[in-house]
């Protein structure tokens, strides 16, 4: 067998594109399976041959990856040893999608290349609960790509649940009100807890601020203190613009106080009112969230979910409407970087 037909050279001649892109065709360079059984979510793909190059298989393959990505929501890399930060930035440029930054930040992350991060940044014992990255927003990435450089000793695995079907579970009263209600966030910054204005923001300047919540459809305003409280209404359900299919596709049960621990709750009420929580979710008419009604929610996610351990060098790319994730607690250190591309906004489900 030819050298090119064995391996796939990182960086090949002009003259040997084509003759790769043929090779590329007629051979079975990657075996597909399903990771777990009875699961369609993730696909697997693991190289059948050695020496595979991760990046020029890629990019030769972007149409039939997108196709399964379409299909299954997401697919495992195993075995691709993607084993460090630039590795792994390479093999998302491959995609050649443009990428997307985190806006309206969250969580506490640190970026590590102009296109990479770390994953959330909470506490090993803390558990991160299921979402689609930015689903509150009025943008958001339609891919995602997790690269595990190190598993944690224990736990530390990234559950990822459809949410087609978490649509399809959670219980039609409660999907219907939420669809004519859509939900509200609220945020309050500089109170003391959570992220600071200017790191979710990613900016000092208080103008760029609100030009950025002007561009979001969101209320703003800047209390004593330097002190900044934000609001708006976004839809819970939305439409995939290619598959059509309806997706539960929301941030409220995040949000809502309901999800801290009952000591943390506590806590916070003792220490501010109800508007000055550091963030909460609402009805999208300002009206309380039951807490039963987001524990339903929950457990729709779960009943969703698959899960599975983490191995050094997987690559776990999502459709980020399609499929949630989430982390669970871990021991030992853990080692997971994040990417997005594609961004995207639109789709809402209306009743």
């Amino acid at each position: 067998m030819e050298q090119t037909e064995r391996k796939l050279n990182p960086t090949p001649k002009l003259g040997a594109v084509k003759r790769k892109a043929v090779a590329l065709a007629e051979a079975k360079w990657v075996e597909e399976s399903v990771l777990l059984s009875g699961e369609s979510l993730p696909l697997l793909m693991q190289p059948a041959v050695d020496g595979l190059d991760p990046c020029i298989w890629a990019t030769h393959q972007r149409a039939h990856i997108a196709a399964s990505l379409l299909k299954h929501g997401g697919i495992l890399f195993r075995g691709f040893k993607i084993d460090s930060v630039a590795n792994f930035e390479q093999f998302v440029a491959a995609f050649r999608l443009a990428g997307v930054g985190y806006y309206d930040q969250h969580t506490p992350r640190t970026k590590l290349t102009s296109g990479v991060y770390t994953s959330t940044e909470y506490p090993a014992d803390h558990y991160v609960p299921f979402h689609s990255e930015n689903s509150k927003n009025h943008v958001w990435p339609m891919k995602i790509w997790f690269g595990c450089l190190r598993p944690a000793e224990q736990g530390g695995e990234t559950p990822i649940a459809d949410n087609r079907l978490v649509f399809q579970l959670v219980p039609t009263q409660i999907r219907e009100r939420f669809i004519e209600k859509k939900v509200m966030y609220v945020r309050n910054f500089g109170e003391g807890a959570g992220l600071s204005w200017q790191t979710a923001f990613q900016t000092d300047d208080r103008k760029q601020v609100e030009r950025q919540c002007r561009e979001a459809s969101m209320e703003f305003e800047w209390k004593d203190g330097n002190r900044l409280r934000v609001r708006h209404v976004r839809p819970s359900v939305t439409v995939h613009p290619t598959t059509g299919a309806h997706l539960w596709f929301n941030q409220a049960h995040l949000f809502h106080v309901s999800n801290l621990t009952p000591d943390v709750r506590a806590s916070l009420h003792s220490l501010f009112t109800e508007e000055d929580l550091p963030s909460n979710s609402y009805y999208g008419d300002g009206t309380p969230i039951e807490d039963s009604v987001l524990d339903e929610v929950r457990e729709a996610f779960r009943q969703a979910s698959t899960i599975f351990p983490w191995q050094a060098g997987d690559v776990l790319m999502l459709d980020n409407m399609l499929v949630a994730h989430s982390r669970t607690p871990f021991t030992g250190e853990r080692k997971v970087v994040v990417a997005m591309a594609d961004s995207f906004g639109g789709g809402e489900l209306t009743a």
